[in-house]
C-alpha cells in the first residue's frame, strides 16, 4: 500500500494527539523562544480542535529560554543551575504559551511531572483522570518534566521519553515528534549532503538504532536515537508516531492533511495493554531475578507465571509490587514483572516447589512470584 494511503488510513483515526517539540524547534539560535514557530503550532492546534482532534503538548524550552535570560551561552552542567534556568525559564515558556492561545479563547494547563508521578499506579491514574478533565474543559494541556525539582532517580531522561509514557497515559492515537530536521535518514543529514530521507518504518530493528546513534546537542538532551526509543516505546502500545520538521511553517497541518512529510513509524500489530506498558515502559526495575534455562522457556515459550523453583538468584533490595527485571544466566534481560514478594522472601523460597512455600514463609501465600497478567516478555513485542 502507498506511504499517502497509509497516513491517511491511520490519520482517519486519530481524535488525540501527542505533540512533542524539542528545543531547538521552539528557540532561535541565541536562545530565545521563536514567537514565529510558537505562533504557527498555537494556529495548527486551534485548526486541529476544529476538526475534533484533542491535542497535547509536551513540550520542551524551559532550561533554554532560561538560561537565554540569563546571558548563558551553553546549557548548565551542574544539576542545581539546569534547575534554576528551568524555574525561570518555564515562567516565560507558559506565558508565552498562554498569550497566544487566549488570542483564540483556549485556556492552557501546565501540567509538570517527574518519572515518580508515572512508576505509581494510583498516581497514574490520577493524572490520566486530571488530564481528561483539562480536556473536557477545552484547555490545551502542556507537559514538561518538573526540572526545577526533579533528581536523577526519578529523571525521564528526555522529553522524547516523556512524550511517548504520555502516550499512554493520555490514551492517544498518535506520537507527532516535531524536531529541526526533517525526519529520519540512513545517514547524518548534516555531515552527508546525500543523507536519504526514510518516509516509512514499519519496524524498529537494531540496524535503525545503530544508523540514529550520534552525540546529543547542547540546547536540548536528545537526538535522533531517543526520538526512534520514544517511537519504539509508543508503537509496543499500538500508537504510530511521525517525526517530522517543527521548524517550517505549517508542518503540523501538513501532517494532518496526509502530505508525506517527515518519517512514519507504524504501530505493532500485537500492542501491550495499558497496563504491561506502564510496566515495560514506565517503571524502573528495582531488582533483578536470575532464572534457570526451564523458567526462562516456561516464560518466554509457552506464556506461564513465574514460579520460585526457576529462580537461580536475587539482585537488589525490593518490596512486594514493585518492578523487578528477568534474566537469564547470561544476565540477558528477557522480561520484567511486578513481583509478588519483596527481595528477602524470594530469597527464602528461590528453587523451591510451589507446595514448599508456605512452610517457609509460615503465611498463606501466592503461588507465582510474577503473576502472568503482571509480566511482560520482550520477545513478544517484536
Amino acid at each position: 500500500m502507498p506511504t499517502r494511503e497509509i497516513r491517511k488510513q491511520l490519520l482517519a483515526k486519530v481524535h488525540r494527539v501527542v505533540i512533542k517539540l524539542g528545543s531547538y524547534v521552539l528557540t532561535t539560535p541565541s536562545g530565545k523562544l521563536d514567537r514565529k514557530v510558537f505562533t504557527d503550532v498555537t494556529q495548527s492546534v486551534v485548526q486541529l480542535r476544529e476538526r475534533n482532534i484533542d491535542s497535547i503538548l509536551v513540550s520542551s524550552g524551559a532550561i533554554a529560554a532560561g538560561s537565554g535570560r540569563l546571558g548563558l551561552k551553553t546549557r548548565p552542567r551542574h544539576l542545581a543551575q539546569e534547575q534554576a534556568a528551568a524555574a525561570i525559564g518555564q515562567i516565560r515558556l507558559m506565558g508565552l504559551y498562554d498569550k497566544l492561545f487566549a488570542g483564540h479563547n483556549m485556556p492552557v494547563a501546565q501540567i509538570l511531572l517527574t518519572h515518580g508521578d508515572l512508576r505509581n499506579r494510583k498516581r497514574f491514574i490520577c493524572a490520566r483522570q486530571t488530564l481528561n478533565s483539562v480536556l473536557e474543559y477545552g484547555a490545551v494541556p502542556i507537559i514538561n518534566e518538573n526540572d526545577t525539582t526533579v533528581v536523577d532517580e526519578i529523571r525521564f531522561g528526555d522529553n522524547d521519553y516523556l512524550s511517548s509514557l504520555v502516550t499512554n497515559l493520555a490514551q492517544a492515537d498518535l506520537l507527532v515528534i516535531l524536531t529541526d530536521i526533517d525526519g529520519f535518514y540512513d545517514s547524518d543529514p548534516r555531515v552527508n549532503p546525500d543523507a536519504r530521507l526514510i518516509g516509512l518504518l514499519e519496524t524498529i530493528d537494531e540496524e535503525t538504532e545503530k544508523l540514529a546513534r550520534g552525540p546529543a546537542r547542547s540546547v536540548g538532551r536528545g537526538g535522533m536515537a531517543t526520538k526512534l526509543k520514544a517511537a519504539k516505546t509508543a508503537a509496543t502500545y499500538g500508537i504510530p508516531t511521525i517525526i517530522a520538521n517543527g521548524k517550517k511553517p505549517g508542518m503540523l497541518r501538513a501532517v494532518f492533511d496526509g502530505e508525506t512529510v517527515g518519517t512514519l513509524i507504524l504501530p505493532k500489530k500485537n500492542k501491550l495493554t495499558g497496563k504491561k506498558h506502564w510496566i515495560a515502559y514506565t517503571l524502573k526495575p528495582q531488582g533483578v531475578l536470575v532464572l534457570d534455562d526451564g523458567a526462562r522457556d516456561a516464560l518466554d515459550q509457552r506464556l506461564r507465571s513465574l514460579l520460585p523453583s526457576g529462580i537461580v538468584s536475587v539482585e537488589g533490595d525490593f518490596d512486594a509490587g514493585e518492578c523487578v527485571s528477568c534474566r537469564d544466566t547470561s544476565g540477558r534481560e528477557f522480561a520484567r514483572g511486578l513481583t509478588a514478594y519483596s527481595a528477602e522472601a524470594v530469597n527464602k523460597i528461590k528453587g523451591l516447589k510451589t507446595a514448599e512455600i508456605s512452610s517457609v514463609l509460615g503465611c498463606p501465600v501466592n503461588r507465582e512470584v510474577i503473576h502472568r497478567d503482571d509480566l511482560v516478555v520482550f520477545s513478544a513485542l517484536k
